[in-house]
């Protein structure tokens, strides 16, 4: 059923009218659905309770396969307006929809006060992180991400999404074809404080053991001059979704690709690294170089799509990581977002088992 209605959102100033819009009135009458009035779009599917009151961890799971259908179809789901604002109470909405929540993953530190739940990357507040599905450069990936706000940043800060099918589709044919039959090789140097420590992102501190786990899945590894580990994978640069069948453009190669780092850190990296010695990069799989301008290509396609929408203290937003990529924008003030991922799998198609 639809009925006409006008929302509010709390922008920097504090609450703010949002256009009138159509919502669809969930069965029970606990939610209403619809498309954020800013998107331009479908995605991300807005979900905001129809009263005062409403568990969202109780709704969600009841109604756990049709959050996860709704993310199949429109590639993320905001939940606005519940006034969730806990890194637990994000945790247990999280697992309500997806119990497998993922608990051993290296790359974002962990938050204290919830399990299973990760604080978001640490990186510099004035600095943009690029476009990425999570873990497209590994051999296992998650299917679903969580993210939270606690904190919402007085300005900036947006988690930009982008949706990889559409990216796929309206790429140049000829750069498509190339990216498609060659695929991509990453190239990954944990450098000293620059990166997570090579120890902190394989749990380890047995340098064997970190080989034996790369040899298993797929992975080359060395430990450089400089005592650096640095390991680099094959994959492909696009993914079939194992269940609606789509192709989307799934990878990390701008986040990854030296030419898209903005002009003060490239010229920093480059005067403190060779090309094969910079903490990250990104090649075609046959080991050629991507040209800049095929990079100049997908940035322009990137930001004709990209959504961007401000974040609000208790939104919470889960993806589709095979179908929308994500980044993060400049900030100022304090920004808490905490992160949880499900339903990792391998290349192979194999179901990964959760870990506490």
């Amino acid at each position: 059923m639809e009925a006409g209605t006008t929302t509010t959102d709390n922008g920097p100033s504090g609450p703010r009218p949002m256009k009138r819009r159509a919502l669809r009135i969930d069965a029970d009458s606990l939610v209403t659905k619809g498309s954020h009035p800013d998107a331009g779009g479908p995605m991300p599917l807005v979900v905001q309770p129809a009263m005062d009151g409403v568990d969202l961890a109780a709704w969600a799971s009841e109604h756990r396969d049709e959050i996860i259908n709704d993310t199949l179809i429109h590639g993320a789901v905001l939940f606005h307006n519940f006034q969730r604002s806990t890194p637990a109470l994000f945790g247990s909405v999280a697992q309500a929809i997806c119990p497998d929540l993922f608990g051993e993953y290296g790359d974002l530190p962990k938050e204290d006060s919830a399990a299973n739940i990760y604080k978001s990357t640490p990186y510099p507040s004035d600095k943009t992180i690029l476009f990425h599905n999570e873990s497209s450069h590994l051999p296992t990936f998650p299917l679903k991400q969580f993210f939270g706000c606690v904190v919402a940043s007085p300005t900036g800060g947006e988690t930009p999404l982008l949706d990889c099918r559409r990216i796929y589709q309206e790429m140049d044919p000829s750069i498509r074809h190339q990216f498609e039959t060659k695929g991509l090789r990453y190239t990954r140097t944990f450098a000293e404080g620059l990166d997570v420590s090579w120890e902190d992102f394989f749990k380890t501190r047995d340098r064997s053991e970190v080989e034996r786990r790369c040899a298993a899945e797929g992975m080359t590894c060395e430990w450089t001059s400089r005592g650096y580990l640095r390991v680099a994978s094959v994959v492909p640069a696009v993914e079939v979704h194992p269940v609606t069948g789509e192709t989307s453009f799934f990878n990390q190669v701008q986040l990854h690709h030296v030419s898209c780092l903005d002009a003060d850190t490239r010229q920093a990296m480059l005067a403190l690294f060779d090309l094969a010695d910079l903490p990250r990069n990104v090649y075609f799989g046959d080991g050629s170089e991507i040209p800049d301008d095929t990079m100049a290509h997908l940035g322009s396609l990137f930001d004709q799509h990209a959504v961007a929408l401000p974040w609000t203290a208790g939104d919470m937003l889960m993806l589709d990581n095979i179908i929308v990529s994500h980044g993060r924008r400049p900030f100022t003030g304090d920004r808490k977002i905490v992160v949880a991922l499900a339903q990792m799998q391998h290349r192979d198609g194999a179901r990964v088992s959760a870990s506490a």
